[in-house]
């Protein structure tokens, strides 16, 4: 019996690699043929939903079937997400490029084919694809113990996890809206007015934290890492690398975007200093509700 899972164990992690390895290559040629680096960014909401349902249907049990179903309304909102801003095009490797790569070939550490190529192989292409299965890779445990019954730390996974989905979702709700004000004046009642003089979005849940949607991406994979301690019985176990350098990534972005924020914006610098990044500070959510 053991013998049998250690080998459907085995294929399940193959299957991934050899998936991934895939994806790698065909986001590095056709970014680079295309001159489009966001290829990684169209299956960024694609590659945890595939190797869920790889693992849920190798391994059936209720927590992998929850985990899927959780990884595949996170798939869904942020694809939408990303489609709804042009990411997506009728023609696959088309869609809007992301503005960070188009900054960053200007970089002059970066500049250059050859070198913004490299990087384009190890990082965008390479790293991220790794990063990807690393953040979904408490799967591995909930399929190495699949016959583990569901635990009161399940439940509170699946709660964090949903919640943190819906403040992503309101996030990026707001962030849209503001957007489609600022750019075209897509509403005739304006939402956002003090954000609009100021040109960067300050209301809504960013007057808690200046970058919701990315604390709560973040949130979403650290809890549902929680997944993976409920089957193995281990607090600590090598599947936390995941959301470790996936907190290390966003640190990353966040800081270049906020770079070109601060450059653009004048009042951005007194936004820095009077709104936490991201973990909101309880008095800000008391005062906040009191005038609610």
């Amino acid at each position: 019996m053991f013998s049998e899972l250690d080998t459907s164990f085995q294929h399940l992690i193959s299957q991934w690699f050899i998936l991934m390895a895939a994806v790698v290559v065909l986001c590095f040629l056709v970014s680079e043929i295309t001159r489009n680096y966001s290829q990684v960014d169209k299956l960024w909401s694609l590659m945890p939903v595939a190797y869920s349902w790889m693992a849920a249907v190798s391994f059936p049990s209720p927590r992998l079937f929850l985990m899927a179903i959780l990884v595949t309304l996170w798939g869904l909102r942020l694809s939408y997400n990303f489609y709804r801003k042009g990411g997506y095009n009728i023609i696959p490797w088309k869609g809007t490029e992301d503005y960070r790569w188009q900054i960053m070939r200007y970089n002059p550490v970066l500049k250059g084919r050859i070198r913004f190529g490299l990087f384009n192989l190890f990082f965008i292409s390479l790293y991220q694809n790794l990063l990807i299965l690393l953040f979904s890779s408490p799967l591995l445990p909930a399929s190495l113990y699949h016959d583990q019954p569901l635990t009161g730390v399940d439940l509170i996974a699946a709660i964090l996890v949903l919640t943190f989905v819906i403040i992503e979702s309101i996030a990026d709700n707001q962030q849209f809206r503001f957007h489609q004000e600022k750019q075209i004046g897509g509403f005739n009642e304006k939402h956002y007015t003090a954000s609009l003089k100021k040109g960067f979005l300050t209301e809504g849940l960013w007057r808690y934290v200046r970058h919701p949607n990315f604390a709560a991406e973040q949130g979403m994979w650290i809890s549902f890492y929680l997944f993976g301690v409920a089957a193995s019985g281990q607090w600590i176990n090598p599947t936390l690398a995941g959301c470790v350098l996936l907190v290390l990534l966003f640190a990353g972005s966040t800081w270049l975007t906020e770079g070109i924020s601060s450059r653009k914006y004048p009042d951005y610098a007194v936004y820095q200093k009077e709104v936490p990044k991201f973990i909101p500070r309880i008095r800000d959510l008391i005062r906040n509700q009191r005038k609610s």
